[in-house]
């Protein structure tokens, strides 16, 4: 074929203009140790390789060098093979399980995996910065798109009582206060990923159909994108990234009773005592506020970290009795200080106060610069000397840790802290008080695990012991509906400890009627406790009327026997929970999953917020609604399932209408399961675990992992434990034990595991079974045949 002059001429020139075109964009790209930076569109960026499945995209208005310290991210880059090549005008950067493409002419960013699946992509150049003001600081209004698949479900975001699951088409003012605590990051379980946007101003999330966005104040665009291909993968990618959640102590999963507020230390005894005496099992007492001295009835000695006096003549005394009587004890503390506290003076002095007024109105309380180290320091000093060091506490109470904000003007965001604008770190408070307070305890001694109890949080916050809960909730059924998918999202972004206030915190509307005794009230509060029992944390609260158990009654009333039957059940559960922390901690595992972790192709997984897996073989349905008699449960495709009160086998993939009474929630057990029950007990260490039940549910293949350690110290962090695997074979009808691995002092060496196949022969779901094989067991592999 013959080609004339000016068509060869053409293309000729549109070659030299592509080698051109090619050759400058080489020169603007530089790779750099583990990834390549550029500058285009305005903007200096950066995509850098932390691991073969993390990358880090860091972008900042051209010239305009910023150098950030990230409060949440403590893992550094390590060593990734990558290869970088040229595709068209574009580069691609490439891991064993990512590749980035860098577009040098718009900026923007697309990830794949490294086959080309297409799992992400920057809308455009991906970022805008619009300059801002920031309290008299030049910074940025910094807004990063991204574009998501039409159907694809994200989760994540946050703590949110909307009642909803999947977080697509939604928007959020991202402001942590009480109730509501957030975090900028989301997961798409069905394509493997999570992005977190590293910031801790207010922001804004907006997802609609066109675009996914993140919007904060600060002088730079710095995200983490990770490939997990799988939920627990991806969560295990996030703990990476920010840390990784340590074991808390085998007391902290038993229950625990509270209210707002126990005026006396007898008042907070003679309840312990009281449970002891109707034997009700027990683990912990909560001391919330005013133990302090009330000058004049004032609060101006508000969080003194002292005790009054008058009301807890002797606090030492006081623990001491709790201890003896074999239950820990959790104070309360705040991030606010009185007037006239020694504390607040010399914060004060020292320029540590953030000067708004906090909690309570009207007593010219304020919080403290939890920004600022020496200030955490300080914080500690009076804390543990008036306090932990002083009486012996087990755990700490962290209340409004957001902090409440009383009479806010929009110029108190303005005020100064150590790292910046209150406005530009405000949603960080609760980390940087958390780390305050766990790292000096730690530091302090070895030998009692951190425990908090937060009422805000943070991604991250998992590496301090934080157990954060939602906060004063009203006690509503629909708020009771609400905590489920809002405590799903929340564990999604990789912080496994929640739980809610059982009953709901304001319940003065059910003081008519006779309050506890109210049956509306009970059926509320019964169903709320079913739900309790399923949550890391099992813990009454409340304000306006009595929680204690009595209060509703006595033994052989149906509200007194439910709220019995499920705190005993409770402490059944205690081997296989604390076996489940092992996983949490070890295996990046995950308490409170919802059904789309394990079932991601199930995709009527993707909106149900109202049941999950409690570790990974229970699943929990809670009633939500009054007076119900059945409710119905989606029993996830992939699994069959055992129904836990009546063994009674269902296949997955349908939908149940399971007959409830007052005092059962529908509890199923998945397929293939191995589940071990604990001795009936007082507190969580009353007996030895030396005659287990291990439960098998047959129809498919399972493992399991019994853990032990001393129950209370950081020595498992050198490896004094033991773990004991057993593996059920389903067609072989046999179970494995495994050889006994690890030791640490006290272990059982020799014990007897009571093994029950079960069947609708074997017994009720809570009471121990019939029909088992006993087994001594002297830590060597032994199999029993069914």
């Amino acid at each position: 074929m013959k080609m004339n002059f000016s068509r060869k001429a053409g293309i000729l020139l549109a070659c030299a203009t592509l080698i051109a075109t090619t050759f400058c964009t080489a020169q603007n790209v530089q790779r750099t140790g583990q990834g390549v930076k550029y500058s285009t569109q305005g903007m200096d960026i950066s995509v850098d390789f932390y691991s073969p499945s993390i990358v880090r995209v860091y972008k900042t208005p051209e010239g305009k060098t910023y150098n950030k310290e990230s409060l949440v991210v403590t893992k550094s880059p390590e060593t990734t093979p990558i290869e970088v090549s040229q595709e068209g005008g574009l580069y691609a950067l490439k891991s064993s399980q990512l590749k980035v493409l860098v577009n040098p002419a718009t900026g923007g960013i697309s990830f794949y995996t490294p086959d080309g699946k297409e799992l992400l992509k920057e809308k455009g150049s991906g970022t805008s910065f619009t300059a801002k003001n920031d309290a008299g600081t030049p910074s940025y209004q910094v807004k990063g798109a991204f574009q998501l698949d039409k159907d694809e479900p994200i989760y994540g975001v946050g703590q949110v009582m909307d009642g909803k699951l999947n977080r697509r088409n939604s928007r959020h003012h991202m402001q942590n206060e009480n109730m509501f605590t957030y975090s900028p990051y989301f997961m798409s379980p069905s394509k493997g990923y999570a992005v977190y946007w590293d910031n801790y101003s207010i922001s804004d999330f907006v997802d609609t159909p066109q675009e996914l966005v993140f919007e904060s104040l600060g002088h730079c665009a710095d995200y983490y994108f990770m490939y997990g291909s799988t939920p627990d993968k991806i969560i295990a990618e996030v703990r990476d990234l920010t840390g990784h959640a340590p074991m808390l102590p085998l007391w902290s999963y038993g229950f625990f009773q509270s209210k707002e507020r126990y005026h006396t230390q007898e008042e907070n005894l003679n309840v312990l005592k009281e449970f002891r005496k109707l034997q009700i099992p027990i683990d912990c007492m909560i001391q919330d506020w005013r133990y302090w001295p009330e000058y004049q009835k004032t609060d101006s000695a508000w969080n003194s970290h002292s005790f009054d006096p008058e009301r807890f003549p002797e606090p030492k005394k006081w623990a001491d009795e709790i201890h003896r009587l074999n239950a820990k004890l959790m104070i309360v503390a705040w991030p606010g200080f009185g007037p006239k506290t020694e504390q607040r003076k010399e914060f004060d002095s020292k320029g540590m106060i953030i000067n708004f007024d906090t909690w309570p109105p009207q007593s010219g309380a304020r919080p403290y610069d939890a920004y600022n180290s020496e200030a955490r320091d300080i914080y500690w000093k009076y804390l543990n000397k008036g306090i932990f060091s002083y009486i012996g506490n087990d755990g700490w109470w962290l209340d409004s840790t957001e902090p409440d904000h009383i009479d806010r003007k929009e110029s108190d965001y303005d005020l100064p802290t150590a790292l910046g604008s209150y406005r530009s770190v405000k949603n960080a408070f609760s980390l940087m008080h958390n780390a305050g307070i766990a790292t000096h305890q730690k530091a302090h001694t070895q030998n009692k695990r951190v425990v908090l109890l937060t009422r805000s949080g943070f991604i991250g916050q998992q590496r301090y012991g934080s157990n954060t809960w939602s906060g004063d909730v009203a006690s509503t059924w629909e708020m009771l509906e609400k905590q489920i998918p809002a405590a799903l999202n929340y564990t999604l972004m990789g912080i496994p400890n929640w739980n809610s206030d059982i009953g709901g915190f304001f319940a003065g509307r059910w003081n008519e009627e006779g309050g506890p005794k109210n049956p509306k009230y009970q059926d509320l509060y019964v169903r709320w406790m079913q739900f309790g029992t399923f949550c890391p944390m099992m813990r009454s609260h409340g304000t306006e009327l009595p929680r204690e158990i009595w209060n509703f009654g006595k033994r052989g009333d149906w509200c007194f026997d439910a709220q019995e039957k499920m705190i005993k059940l409770r402490y059944r559960l205690l081997p296989y929970i604390y076996s489940t922390s092992w996983d949490v901690s070890s295996n990046d595992g995950t308490f409170m999953r919802p059904l789309l972790m394990d079932f991601t192709s199930d995709k009527k997984t993707y909106e149900l917020g109202g049941e999950y897996l409690f570790g990974r073989s229970i699943l929990v349905t809670p009633v939500t609604k009054p007076e119900v008699t059945e409710w119905p449960v989606y029993l996830p495709q992939g699994a069959d399932w055992w129904d836990f009160w009546s063994n009674q086998k269902q296949q997955g993939g349908q939908t149940v209408n399971r007959a409830v009474t007052k005092d059962i929630l529908p509890v199923y057990i998945k397929a293939g399961s191995i589940l071990p029950f604990g001795p009936q007990v007082q507190y969580s260490t009353e007996k030895n675990w030396d005659n287990l039940e291990i439960r098998i549910y047959p129809g498919a293949d399972g493992t399991f992992t019994l853990y032990e350690d001393e129950n209370d110290n950081y020595n498992y962090e050198k490896g004094v434990y033991s773990t004991i695997r057993f593996q059920w074979n389903d067609k072989n009808r046999n179970l494995t034990i495994e050889d006994r691995q690890g030791e640490y002092p006290g272990m059982l060496k020799n014990r007897k595991f009571n093994v029950v196949l079960v069947n609708q022969k074997s017994g009720t779901g809570d009471a121990p079974m019939k029909g088992g094989k006993s087994v001594n067991y002297t830590g060597k592999k032994t199999t029993i045949k069914f």
